[in-house]
């Protein structure tokens, strides 16, 4: 066998091992847990955007690391809803002042709850297949 006609024969099994691992991929559907931003959500997450929040604080630890990962903030019984909106206005710490009106404080709860609801951070019950694929436990 030559070099080229070897050459040939090593890129075609590449080709072909990628194609298959991408048909495998790609066609096994979504792994999310199906939940959709609403309206208030949405408008919740432009709020955190503009305001750079995630120049201090995470989610699943990906982010600042200033302030705290805030991936499961509206589950957590020692906050409140009430304690959450006094730290978007306040500030804590080294946390600025923002004037955030009471729709916003609304919205940007939204958006908190929607991010909570996505999962568990740190990760929980996750479980590994023969592959290594891992399985997240969606709330």
């Amino acid at each position: 066998m030559s070099k080229r006609s070897l050459n040939i024969s090593v890129m075609v099994a590449l080709v072909t091992t990628v194609t298959f691992y991408n048909v495998i991929i790609y066609t096994q559907g979504s792994m999310s847990n199906g939940s959709e931003m609403s309206v208030n959500a949405i408008e919740g997450e432009k709020i955190w955007q503009d305001n750079n929040c995630v120049s201090c604080h995470q989610f699943y630890g990906l982010g600042g690391y200033l302030g705290p990962d805030l991936t499961n903030v509206t589950s957590d019984a020692k906050k409140s809803k009430a304690y959450l909106y006094s730290v978007f206005s306040g500030g804590v710490g080294a946390m600025p002042e923002f004037k955030f009106t009471s729709e916003e404080k609304d919205r940007l709860y939204e958006f908190l709850q929607h991010i909570d609801r996505t999962g568990y951070y740190p990760l929980n019950g996750v479980s590994f297949s023969n592959w290594g694929w891992g399985k997240l436990n969606y709330k």
